[in-house]
């Protein structure tokens, strides 16, 4: 027997729950979600959650303003608690040019109606007390950012697009995508068939391998990417209210409370790929080994940034896989060889980005065009085929893409 739905969403991340709600919300619901693991498996259950309204690159900026939009609309529907901690977040100046760039970018916030403002660093610290401000020119203030709980935020989603009749397979994996005579597709998990008009590969770091089996070669790959928690410090606890999150690109990194400690997301001078050449098929929701002796140059930055942290002591360190296109951007959209295949994968940040990404692409295949022109994450830019080295090389180059001046070059 063979189930027809209009879309199938191949990954129960974020980022495909997301899709699978925003097709729901605009009243697409004959649609079925596959998972070959549980929901969130892969990067989403351990990632640190963080949301912010400043992305890396302005054009893609609206993609972070929906995103907590769009968790606390589910949220609201679902009663499934997203977890939401409203703490603001400073992302660091130490140059001239750095300072230019966070004051070019007032009138694209000003224009999103989001709350933006460059600060000087006496207001630095007033805003978190406990952090060395030298060599701080100033910073890009975004009062509104935070962090969810990864975790709550997807089970929102997928529970709202269930209320409204969508469906969510687990333990599903997919082993065979065909397109049938008569234009349909077919998707294959061992024994059973499902019937659509629609796929979209929202799959992460699995995507390429996917892609493969109907002869596309798409530049996803895996990449390690440590966190580390460190113990309670006395500083922290005595405070009555949760310090903002610091994005420093001198470090580089995000870092952020998490209880009464801070939880540091490292972005390695020298970053490690992972399995380039095939993802275990037995991976799901496990971490990898860490190496915290890639780390030590971060780790001296990060105590002379906050010195409490050579106190606190190290509680865990987390090596998690993150997916990554060459350019750093993810992708999104129809890929235009293959009528009804639809990506959205590519999300190096998945929480930040992955509730605005699921909405531009749900509004997208629903009404037949994008809400608004963002060519930088069509599919179409790796028309040509890219070798896996040169692929892995760009991508390497790119991993601290969040941490360079970003660009205002934004499209209407």
């Amino acid at each position: 027997m063979t189930d027809k739905f209009d879309t199938i969403v191949i990954g129960g991340g974020i980022v495909g729950c997301g899709i699978l709600y925003g097709l729901a919300e605009r009243g697409m619901t004959n649609t079925l979600l596959l998972e070959k693991n549980e929901l969130t498996a892969g990067s989403t259950w351990h990632a640190a959650g963080n949301c912010t309204h400043f992305g890396h690159d302005a054009k893609i900026t609206r993609l972070y303003v929906d995103s907590l939009e769009t968790y606390r609309r589910a949220e609201a529907e679902s009663g499934q608690s997203i977890d939401f901690h409203k703490t603001g977040s400073l992302r660091l100046a130490s140059s001239p040019e750095e300072m230019v760039a966070y004051n070019r970018l007032i009138p694209i916030y000003d224009k999103l109606g989001v709350p933006y403002k460059v600060v000087s660093p006496e207001e630095i610290s007033q805003i978190h007390p406990l952090m060395n401000t030298e060599g701080v020119l100033g910073a890009a203030h975004t009062p509104d950012d935070g962090h969810v709980d990864p975790t709550g935020a997807t089970l929102s989603m997928a529970n709202s697009a269930k209320a409204r009749g969508a469906k969510i397979l687990r333990q599903h994996t997919v082993d065979g995508l065909f397109k049938t005579a008569t234009g349909h597709w077919e998707v294959n998990c061992g024994d059973e068939v499902f019937r659509t008009d629609r796929i979209v590969v929202a799959a992460s770091f699995w995507a390429r391998e996917m892609l493969q089996l109907i002869d596309i070669d798409m530049p996803l790959y895996a990449m390690e990417h440590h966190e580390i928690i460190t113990e309670s410090h006395p500083d922290i606890e005595s405070l009555s209210y949760e310090l903002p999150t610091i994005r420093d690109p001198l470090i580089p990194g995000n870092i952020r409370q998490e209880a009464n400690g801070l939880l540091i997301g490292v972005y390695e001078k020298n970053p490690v790929a992972w399995n380039t050449e095939g993802i275990p098929p037995e991976f799901g929701q496990e971490l990898l080994l860490p190496n915290t002796d890639r780390l030590m140059n971060h780790l001296e930055k990060c105590m002379w940034r906050f010195p409490l942290i050579e106190s606190a002591g190290i509680k865990k360190v987390n090596n998690g896989p993150l997916c990554y296109p060459p350019d750093g951007f993810p992708i999104i959209g129809p890929v235009e060889s293959h009528e009804g295949l639809w990506m959205a994968s590519g999300f190096h940040v998945g929480i930040g980005t992955g509730g605005g990404a699921a909405q531009f692409l749900s509004d997208w295949m629903v009404n037949g065009k994008p809400p608004y022109s963002l060519d930088a994450v069509h599919p179409n830019r790796f028309s040509k085929p890219i070798p896996t080295k040169e692929a892995v090389a760009n991508i390497l180059g790119h991993y601290s893409a969040g941490y360079t001046i970003p660009q205002n070059d934004v499209e209407d």
